[in-house]
């Protein structure tokens, strides 16, 4: 039981949702791990149009006049309530999430609107991915720039990976060089590197990044993928990659994609067993 927690290096894009969506799925796909993602945005969430087609809102004319809703809340929200009210246990997580694949792959989606009694959502995140790792085998953090500070700091204090996600720029890899020479929890077993939207072809490529950085490990990378950041945006994430199981050739242009997620799986599954073995 293990958590994964996925950040950015810096204030830019670097696909860093599309890349947890791409490993989970994986995972799940080819691996005998119950998985379970933790959103921590406060805006519209990218993991729920990966996965789930959005649904039209119905008016209700009932009892409770219009537009009143019915729906328990469900989500973070409804998670930091339970804690409130110290009811909280590892096993009742699963009440609150949203079932990609059953038993085997669930998300836990982020609070877009803000509670209306003032709660202050972030702060419980820590408590509930505690109490996910000791039901899920692997909790996957996306950890969000909205986060405070010193919250941010525990989910990764609490992590037995991070997963620091860059850029292909070489702006943002020099800057991360930088940060590696400052800050020396940089440079632990359990910091590894993602390029997401990774070009291949680019001069600025995971063994040249890899030896400007000076790491032992070349760095992943989460290949872009037409088919997959279409599927990203049309709930269709599950099927491609069931898709791709079935068949998928050498020199299909997809087969790099695949091999690289695949890649990137291993290496995080390597390296917990790495790291717990070292306990």
């Amino acid at each position: 039981m293990s958590i994964v927690t996925f950040c950015n290096s810096s204030l830019e894009q670097t696909g860093k949702t599309m890349s947890i969506a791409a490993i989970a799925t994986y995972m799940s796909i080819e691996h005998n791990y119950r998985i379970l993602v933790v959103s921590t945005t406060n805006r519209e969430d990218a993991l729920k149009r990966c996965f789930w087609e959005e649904k039209k809102k119905k008016r209700n004319l009932g009892i409770f006049g219009p537009n009143a809703s019915l729906e328990v809340e469900n989500g973070v929200e409804g998670l930091a309530r339970v804690i409130r009210s110290n009811k909280i246990s590892p096993n009742v997580i699963t009440n609150y999430t949203k079932v990609v694949f059953k038993d085997r792959f669930e998300v836990l989606l982020g609070c877009e609107v803000p509670p209306s009694d003032g709660t202050v959502i972030e702060t419980f995140y820590p408590s509930i991915i505690k109490s996910a790792n000791q039901y899920y085998d692997l909790v996957f953090v996306d950890l969000d720039e909205n986060v405070d500070e010193e919250t941010r700091k525990t989910i990764i204090h609490d992590s037995d990976i991070v997963v620091i996600n860059m850029s292909q720029r070489l702006r943002s890899i020099s800057k991360f060089m930088d940060m590696k020479g400052n800050n020396q929890a940089l440079n632990s077993n359990k910091v590894l590197i993602l390029i997401g939207r990774y070009d291949k072809f680019s001069k600025y490529n995971s063994k040249n990044i890899s030896r400007y950085l000076g790491e032992k490990n070349q760095v992943l990378t989460i290949p872009y993928n037409t088919l997959f950041f279409e599927a990203t945006e049309e709930a269709g994430v599950p099927d491609l990659f069931l898709r791709f199981r079935k068949s998928i050739d050498p020199e299909d242009r997809n087969a790099f994609f695949i091999e690289e997620v695949k890649r990137a799986s291993e290496n995080i599954i390597y390296r917990l067993q790495d790291l717990q073995m070292k306990m």
